[in-house]
């Protein structure tokens, strides 16, 4: 049987394979038929009928995102039974939905709102239908809810059940009473909600949105009595540009930080300094745990797993919380940050730290919620004050009228301003790996790590589950107990694939000893407060980018980063000592299932 099958639409002849569907037909010949409820992440749902088309010889209107194409079908898809039908079903969404458009968080960033205006729809040609009791919830630390504004696409369920396999949200009751809801509809911080946002980068209007805190942040600016730091994620200055006119993947590093300091932020700090201070914490801690295990023959937990995403560190607390212990004890490097900027940093700058604000421009939703963790106040302060995501810190250089295209570019303030290629790439499924690989091989054979220019490139990409292995030969005096043993590594990204570890971890067949993994699908750069829309082509060019930033990089390995030497000379001594213990790193606890 053939594989390929040859299709019409609007007259041009396609051939497809066998099982893709007329809507998959119509892009190939860059055919533009509008979709709603339809995402390239997610299953085919087929609910919302914007992207119906005519076939000839058919009596109706077929959806085009779930009819397969076949052999000798002749589509139109701009007929005038086609646009009605589209008009009739944006309009009816319209009816029922809150239309604040202009001052709307997501207003010129809205799929109803584009089609809206695509079709001309007049909003009086069906009565309103907006139910008026509806409040929006803001009980989440991280996301809003608004159902007003959901047009029950499902596209969200759908990624919760799919690419997160949580299940925070679900479908309920049917008809004109059907709704996206909790569980028995209790508020957004009571469910088992891991706060990860990709509900929020798939809602195709403002129905979901991240808590925003920016208007408390510009007060913190204003008051003379406050020193307000920002340190901003790697991921971010490969996606910040998206949200200012520039082509998706341009990296504006230099640019970011001048229109910061614009914004009046007293400094400007990168975030990969503390990812590169987690790197020499976590790297010693799996050399530490390698000994207990290997040497010591303690009972150790391995694989040890990476704790720098806390929407995958707060699954494991609901969802595997007998495995806890093997979550490195290392904080995120934002919480890291906060740490050190209201102890090292405030000591450094002769400034009370309750006078210091530390603000963390952040690719994720996830980061409200974890600087708000009851854990993170080691300082004897909340750590991190206020998370923006990359979208927010968008708004606020538009808000301040920054001309962002025509600034010239500047470098980040000194003192945990600085980072290495390695700080970088934490912005990409394996980056985190590969990061501490550099280092931990180093620091086993005094030697750089066996790959072409640093580049460990059996981690990278956008595959579920990678790995890769190393074998320690040659060995340094301190870690002689290596001498050949060939360690295994994994890397994860969304937590349907989490999932797959840990199951493996809970069986006792893990192949693993060190495990990365990152709740959202391509790691940061694909996080829940990133620019929308997000899918797998834009994901790979913000990776590129990042792995073109570290390339240009002068220095690439995290412990060869001049200002990680500082801070242990100066003020927390050594890797996994006593300061950095308290500091630098915490326990996590079991939580309800259900």
């Amino acid at each position: 049987m053939s594989k390929n099958i040859t299709l019409k639409i609007d007259g041009i002849d396609i051939t497809v394979e066998k099982g893709k569907s007329i809507l998959d037909a119509a892009k190939k010949a860059n055919i533009r038929i509008p979709t709603l409820c339809h995402h390239e992440d997610l299953c085919v749902a087929g609910n919302c009928r914007i992207c119906v088309v005519e076939g000839k010889g058919v009596d109706k209107l077929l959806a085009s995102c779930a009819v397969p194409a076949e052999t000798g079908m002749d589509i139109l898809t701009t007929t005038p039974k086609v646009r009605k039908a589209r008009k009739d079903i944006v309009a009816l969404l319209v009816s029922e939905h809150n239309t604040q458009c202009t001052t709307c968080y997501r207003s010129t960033n809205c799929e109803l709102q584009d089609l809206a205006s695509e079709y001309n729809i007049d909003h009086e040609k069906y009565l309103s239908v907006l139910k008026t009791d509806l409040e929006i919830d803001k009980s989440s630390w991280a996301i809003e809810k608004d159902d007003s504004k959901c047009v029950r696409c499902q596209r969200c369920v759908r990624t919760c059940a799919e690419l997160q396999h949580v299940n925070a949200i679900a479908s309920i009751y049917k008809g004109k009473d059907m709704k996206i809801a909790t569980f028995m509809d209790l508020p957004m911080n009571e469910v088992i909600c891991v706060n990860c946002g990709q509900c929020i980068t798939h809602c195709p209007t403002g129905a979901l949105t991240e808590r925003r805190y920016y208007d408390s942040i510009w007060d913190a600016i204003g008051d003379p009595t406050k020193h307000v730091i920002v340190n901003t994620a790697p991921s971010v200055r490969v996606g910040l540009g998206e949200m200012l006119d520039l082509p998706v993947g341009e990296r504006v590093t230099g640019k970011m930080v001048t229109a910061l300091k614009m914004l009046g932020f007293d400094s400007v700090l990168d975030t990969d300094f503390a990812a590169d201070l987690t790197i020499v914490e976590e790297g010693t801690e799996l050399l530490q745990r390698l000994k207990k295990a290997l040497v010591d023959k303690e009972d150790v937990a391995l694989p040890m797993i990476t704790s720098c995403s806390p929407g995958w560190v707060k699954f494991i607390e609901h969802m595997y919380a007998d495995y806890l212990e093997h979550l490195s004890t290392c904080k995120s490097p934002q919480q890291m940050f906060g740490a050190v900027a209201k102890t090292y940093y405030a000591e450094k700058m002769e400034i009370d730290p309750k006078d210091i604000v530390c603000v963390a421009g952040m690719p994720c939703a996830a980061k409200k919620y974890e600087a708000n963790r009851p854990e993170m106040r080691d300082s004897g302060f909340q750590d991190i004050d206020a998370g923006l995501t990359t979208r927010e810190l968008g708004h606020m250089i538009r808000e301040a009228g920054v001309n962002f295209n025509k600034l010239e570019e500047s470098k980040f303030d000194k003192l945990m301003g600085k980072s290495s290629g390695a700080g970088v790439i934490f912005g990409a499924t394996g980056g985190v790996m590969e990061a501490a690989l550099r280092t931990v091989y180093e620091l086993v054979t005094g030697r750089p790590v066996p790959f072409d220019n640093l580049n460990i490139t059996a981690v990278r990409g956008l595959e579920g589950v990678k790995s890769t292995s190393i074998k320690f030969e040659n060995c340094v005096e301190q870690y002689s107990f290596l001498e050949g043993v060939e360690a295994n590594f994994g890397i994860a990204h969304g937590l349907i694939n989490a999932r797959k570890v840990m199951d493996q971890v809970v069986a006792g067949t893990s192949p693993f000893h060190f495990i990365e993994i990152m709740a959202c699908p391509g790691g940061c750069i694909g996080g829940g407060g990133q620019p929308i829309p997000t899918n797998d082509e834009i994901r790979m060019k913000r990776i590129e980018a990042i792995y073109a930033e570290d390339e240009s990089m002068e220095v690439r390995k995290s412990h060869e980063n001049p200002e990680i030497k500082q801070i242990y000379e100066e003020f927390l001594g050594e890797p996994l000592g006593e300061k950095s213990h308290h500091l630098l790193h915490t326990k996590y606890r079991k939580r309800k299932r259900y």
